[in-house]
């Protein structure tokens, strides 16, 4: 089987890949995430899922390599991670009662001859009204900073939710297993 590298250092990544069972490296691609004048969510994931694998495909240069990024959009704005209870709640705070967007690209490539598969997938979670002192109370008991909508979705975070619509709920924590599986068994990587 061909040796599979993550281009990421997130402990959610690493966490969603190790339930795949396969051997794997991973690495932080270290690239600008900046985005583009004008550039559009879905185009954004896209090509940063892409720049992610690409940045190491020449390093590890017989493998495939996975790339993923993920954002939120709320009220048609790119929301990032808060890194901060003051930012979180805000987030939080906005979202109540709304509906935020997810878009995670997802990009697998071969480094041996850069044949390239590349996958959207979209995630809707639907805040309930959250007061106050529902939002503070979660903040202090998951500390959500380092994640795009400030929350944990894995964790105590799907207390804030009224509903999900989505084909893959891992592509919430960054990393769409089912795609993902998708895309590998196209490079004829079996999967137990």
């Amino acid at each position: 089987m061909r040796s599979l590298v993550l281009a990421s250092s997130s402990s959610y990544r690493k966490a969603l890949l190790d339930r795949l069972r396969l051997p794997y490296l991973s690495e932080s691609p270290d690239i600008d995430e900046t985005p583009l004048a004008n550039e559009e969510a879905q185009a954004l994931v896209q090509r940063l899922a892409i720049s992610k694998a690409q940045a190491l495909a020449k390093k590890y240069t017989n493998h495939l390599i996975i790339g993923s990024d993920q954002v939120a959009v709320l009220d048609g704005h790119i929301v990032g991670k808060p890194l901060c209870f003051d930012n979180a709640f805000a987030q939080l705070k906005a979202a109540s009662g709304k509906a935020v967007y997810f878009y995670t690209g997802l990009a697998v490539i071969d480094s041996q001859n850069l044949m390239t598969k590349i996958s959207l997938v979209p995630f809707t979670t639907y805040f309930r009204q959250l007061s106050d002192t529902e939002i503070t109370s979660y903040l202090h008991a998951e500390s959500p900073y380092d994640c795009a909508g400030s929350f944990k979705a894995e964790g105590l975070g799907i207390s804030l939710f009224e509903k999900m619509e989505g084909s893959d709920a891992t592509s919430l924590i960054g990393l769409p297993l089912i795609e993902l599986c998708r895309l590998l068994r196209l490079f004829s990587v079996t999967i137990p």
